[in-house]
């Protein structure tokens, strides 16, 4: 017996990455990461077959997500990227004043600067 579990579809002999579970009493299809153990009543599925499932109409598929794999970006994930980079688009300010100018001379409320991160002045002092 070959130590590794291979995909339980019919001619295809490529490992397997999930396994396939129905509930029948909600119908519904779970489909997680592969099983400690194969189960009799469960199915191993490869990662072409994983990615390709769908359920009988009426049922629902619920995907539950492999804690070591690598996560996908959220909307806020990307939302704050894209802040980021809008902001470091934006033109320096450059003060001509006595101060020597730059950013920092540009805002009264910034105390200190430590690279990205800076110490604002709160507005009641």
């Amino acid at each position: 017996m070959s130590p590794v579990r291979r995909c339980s579809r019919t001619a295809c002999g490529r490992p397997a990455v999930a396994t396939l579970t129905y509930v029948y009493a909600d119908s519904t299809a779970v489909l997680g990461p592969l099983a400690t153990y194969a189960e009799p009543h469960c199915y191993d599925l490869c990662a072409e077959h994983s990615e390709r499932l769908t359920a009988p109409r009426g049922w629902e598929v619920v995907r539950l997500s492999d804690p070591s794999a690598p996560s996908r970006p959220s909307g806020d994930d990307l939302e704050a990227l894209a802040n980021a980079v809008r902001e470091a688009a934006r033109p320096q300010e450059r003060g001509d004043g006595p101060r020597g100018g730059g950013p920092r001379g540009a805002d009264p409320m910034e105390v200190a600067r430590r690279g990205h991160l800076r110490v604002l002045r709160s507005p009641d002092s």
